[in-house]
């Protein structure tokens, strides 16, 4: 199989980060912190974002929000995931992200489903109003634009089927100067249940000029090539099908140069993996806290391996290296890997929603003039 472009995502006035492998790691509230950007960066060629940071909180030199924006050792390209309402602040936090941070990238969030953001008008609410999303746009792109630092927007296909959306926002996304749109083929409604609507990306792809990135069940290799081939974007953004699978960087790197995909890890690889994650965050945050955090990924690692009930709780209370190594001790390495949990989703998958809860009157109008939305920003740093 042919090997495909490096994508390139370039700012207006000439600003380039070029990203050799088409991939890029998707923000994961508690998730994409320094430690886990690190491990998937090992693995292969990407641009790995960091969880979502609020504009607000970096404005006001919010020390939660400052200390999210921490980067690893090996993050040659910093990238941030901003959230916003307001195109000032998002403008000023933009400048401070470049201009203090040394950030090369920034990603707008426009997609959030999460009721507590969209029912104050941000997320994946705020594209219905078009008037705003431009200004915000606008804005943000040009104050990044002064340090050279391309400005790309992620998004889905609307609030519903009946309110869509992704066509207006990728235009306004070209037209401010974004360097590149993100579609998360899913609607608001749907949050993370059903299928990805593949079809919407290959809509966008020929509605715009700008490079589109596909993102939604991207679960091994052959899914990203498949997307890419059935859509024409110029590359794939990996959220849930990465958790627990770090690995899946490498196969995608592979899978993009025409490689042969490497043989699944046995359980002997994995759990190397899951130390190897162990060691990071305990060098970021302390033993004790870093293997408090690594409890939510046992599950997503040992998903499908014959563990034995007792055992899994086990690790789902380590709380320093030496007992995750004595747990590890207790494994047959050469298990070989799952197969049956291949192309299966991973993390949060829920119900789709009747109705998404957004403020009063929102759907009455595409546009919202100068109305606070200051409220859609209070305490969702990190998503």
């Amino acid at each position: 199989m042919p090997s495909h472009e490096p994508l390139r995502l370039t700012a207006p006035s000439g600003g380039t980060v070029e990203v050799a492998t088409p991939v890029v790691l998707a923000p994961m509230a508690g998730i994409t912190n320094p430690a886990y950007r690190q491990l998937c960066l090992e693995q292969g060629a990407g641009l790995y974002v960091c969880e979502m940071i609020t504009s607000r909180g970096i404005v006001e030199k919010n020390p939660k929000t400052l200390d999210m924006l921490r980067f690893a050792p090996g993050e040659t390209v910093r990238s941030v995931q901003l959230y916003g309402v307001d195109a000032d602040v998002m403008a000023k936090a933009a400048h401070i992200l470049c201009d203090e941070l040394g950030v090369h990238h920034i990603d707008i969030n426009m997609g959030c489903p999460v009721p507590k953001v969209t029912r104050r008008g941000g997320g994946g609410a705020l594209p219905w109003k078009t008037d705003r999303l431009a200004e915000i746009l606008t804005k943000t792109v040009a104050a990044a634009d002064v340090h050279g630092v391309p400005v790309t927007v992620k998004t889905r296909m609307g609030i519903d089927d009946d309110h869509q959306t992704y066509l207006d926002a990728g235009r306004i996304a070209q037209d401010a100067g974004a360097a590149a749109i993100a579609l998360h083929a899913r609607t608001v409604a749907q949050a993370y249940s059903g299928q990805a609507r593949w079809d919407a990306i290959a809509t966008l792809v020929e509605a715009v000029d700008i490079p589109v990135l596909g993102n939604g069940d991207i679960w091994e290799g052959v899914d990203a090539l498949r997307m890419v081939e059935q859509t024409g974007a110029a590359g794939v953004v990996i959220g849930r099908g990465c958790l627990g699978r770090p690995w899946l960087f490498r196969d995608l790197a592979d899978a993009f140069a025409g490689r042969p995909v490497q043989p699944y890890p046995t359980l002997g690889e994995v759990t190397a993996m899951l130390r190897r994650h162990a060691v990071l965050l305990a060098e970021i945050h302390g033993e004790r806290w870093g293997l408090t955090d690594l409890r939510k990924h046992m599950a997503w690692y040992f998903k499908g391996f014959p563990l034995g009930g007792d055992l899994r709780r086990e690790f789902a209370m380590v709380s320093s290296l030496a007992e995750l190594d004595a747990l590890i001790a207790q494994l047959d390495p050469d298990a070989t890997y799952p197969v049956q949990e291949l192309g299966t989703p991973r993390g949060r998958q829920g119900t789709p929603r009747a109705h998404v809860t957004l403020p009063y009157g929102w759907l009455d109008s595409r546009t919202i003039g100068e109305e606070d939305l200051s409220a859609a920003e209070s305490d969702v740093s990190g998503g």
